[in-house]
């Protein structure tokens, strides 16, 4: 059963969204899919916030990511200038 991270971000006062973002797009994204995951998905909520909606195929894969997934989170801050503000994850159990 497919599987869904969300979480929250919030970058640096100061920061230039877009800069941000760029660094996101070419380290962040591509290491989730190499981890395995089906889709990432990046929301703009707010000038400075945003939220990414992570789809892996199955729980197992996941799990399997997680760890990696804390070590890219604690690189990666440091060069995006971002900090994690929220999790929630879970089984898909209705999609449309």
């Amino acid at each position: 059963m497919r599987y869904i991270t969300i979480t929250t971000w919030e970058i640096a006062d100061g920061i230039d969204y877009n800069i941000s973002l760029r660094s996101i797009e070419e380290k962040r994204l591509p290491a989730l899919k190499s981890l395995g995951a089906s889709r990432v998905t990046v929301i703009r909520t707010s000038a400075r916030t945003s939220a990414a909606i992570t789809e892996w195929p199955d729980k197992i894969t996941s799990d399997a990511a997680e760890l990696k997934i804390d070590e890219i989170r604690k690189s990666v801050h440091r060069e995006d200038m971002t900090r994690m503000t929220g999790e929630m994850k879970g089984e898909v159990v209705a999609d449309v």
